[in-house]
């Protein structure tokens, strides 16, 4: 397995992409959507990384868009696949010293209360849930979260 800072729009990540919007698509409606395009995932402020397996394949994706001295996370996906083997952890652990090299010391991420293995990862990942941020309003089909990182 290889992670790495990546362009969002390379077809076989923009399909990463695709395949998480069509997982998350039918299980909230379009108000209770809070994920980013490739255009804002291009961003200067975004660390985007990209793991592929052994032959190259992308097999899963996250980003980090810093601001402030906090990051939030964004767009993680890992392939039905290849869960289970340690990807998404090493995925997140990528991204949270990319956040800490740009002078973030929390990590934040909004996720759905309909996605009971996001929310039971990201709880065995140290993040804890918390109230609303930035433009984030309360949304019952929504769960807050944070970690402390650095």
């Amino acid at each position: 397995m290889r992670i790495a800072t990546e362009a969002p729009d390379r077809p076989d990540v923009a399909s990463l992409i695709d395949a998480l919007d069509a997982y998350q698509k039918p299980l909230y409606p379009p108000e209770s959507h809070h994920g980013i395009d490739v255009v804002a995932l291009s961003q200067r402020n975004v660390v985007f990384a990209v793991v592929r397996d052994d032959d190259g394949v992308a097999v899963g994706c996250g980003a980090v868009v810093v601001q402030a001295g906090c990051g939030e996370v964004k767009r993680m996906y890992v392939l039905p696949s290849h869960r289970g083997k340690g990807v998404a952890p090493a995925l997140l652990f990528f991204l949270e010293r990319q956040a800490v090299a740009r002078g973030c010391t929390r990590l934040m991420l909004e996720t759905g209360v309909r996605q009971p293995e996001a929310l039971a990862f990201y709880r065995r990942e140290g993040f804890v849930e918390r109230a609303p941020f930035g433009d984030y309003r309360h949304d019952p089909l929504s769960v807050f979260m944070e970690k402390a990182i650095g």
